[in-house]
């Protein structure tokens, strides 16, 4: 009987170390599991105004709440025309491999089609590795932009002219922002002594994208030097403005070289007129 006792205590006994073992264990992973955060995707400031010439750029977190390493592939559905490109650790990526429990930053930039229209845009933006699926909602508030510019409707920016005579230019003047322009004025800085005028001084309305073509006439005063000459035309308004150079080669005109041939062979002809007159003295 004691032998029968004894050996029952010591089976009690190491029943209880082993279960009370389980139990602190048990306990142990549960307080741990109960401390570890779920994966998330956040962002402080989801709504951003900016224009189509600036980048949209948003501060996201990146947590990996799972028990193991993850690679979270990143992506965003953005208008057509619209570009997105995402930075972590300084580098550019479309994919962020995150350890058990880690947290990354993530920069988002998002810019603008150059032709897209004001107002507020929603971009859905996801983070998706194995059973995680995490998504951002942000909004993209485009101001709208005021563009203007002055070309050729060739783009070819030089003239070859004559001196004396009139040349005419066709100049192209566009709208390149999203907002309308309204009482474009056209002005010239020519050289010293030169006449330009335009055919109208002034473009009542421009929209998004549209271009109207403008001739300019350029006087080129006789006895002018042959050469190169810049002539400077301008467009503006309250909101934009823009100018283009273009490069004047000046050349003499065939009767102006004809003169000079003749009067070279007058003095030629007067000096070897003197030199038979005189020079037997």
């Amino acid at each position: 009987m004691f032998l029968f006792s004894t050996h029952a205590s010591r089976f009690h006994w190491r029943g209880l170390i082993f279960g009370s073992t389980l139990f602190f264990l048990f306990s142990i992973s549960s307080a741990a599991f109960s401390q570890k955060k779920e994966s998330s995707f956040s962002v402080r400031l989801m709504n951003i105004e900016s224009n189509n010439k600036d980048p949209f750029r948003f501060n996201a977190t990146l947590h990996n709440g799972s028990f193991q390493q993850q690679v979270y592939q990143l992506n965003a559905q953005v208008p057509k025309g619209w570009t997105v490109v995402f930075n972590a650790e300084g580098n550019q990526v479309a994919a962020l491999q995150l350890d058990s429990g880690k947290t990354e930053p993530i920069s988002i930039a998002i810019t603008a089609s150059p032709m897209a229209k004001p107002g507020k845009y929603e971009i859905p933006v996801s983070a998706v590795a194995g059973m995680d699926s995490l998504q951002l909602k942000l909004e993209a508030v485009l101001s709208g932009s005021y563009g203007l510019n002055v070309t050729t409707p060739s783009g070819k920016l030089s003239e070859n002219v004559t001196e004396g005579n009139n040349r005419s230019l066709e100049l192209l003047i566009q709208n390149t922002g999203t907002l309308p322009l309204n009482g474009v004025e056209l002005s010239a800085q020519a050289p010293n002594s030169w006449n330009a005028t335009f055919d109208t001084s002034m473009i009542a309305r421009l929209d998004p994208g549209q271009s109207q073509q403008v001739k300019v006439n350029i006087a080129i005063p006789e006895k002018t030097i042959a050469g190169d000459y810049l002539l400077v035309l301008n467009a503006k308004n309250v909101n934009a403005d823009s100018s283009a150079s273009i490069r004047m080669t000046v050349k003499t005109s065939l009767l102006s070289g004809w003169l000079g041939i003749l009067i070279i062979l007058l003095a030629i002809g007067l000096v070897y007129y003197l030199i038979r007159k005189y020079g037997r003295r």
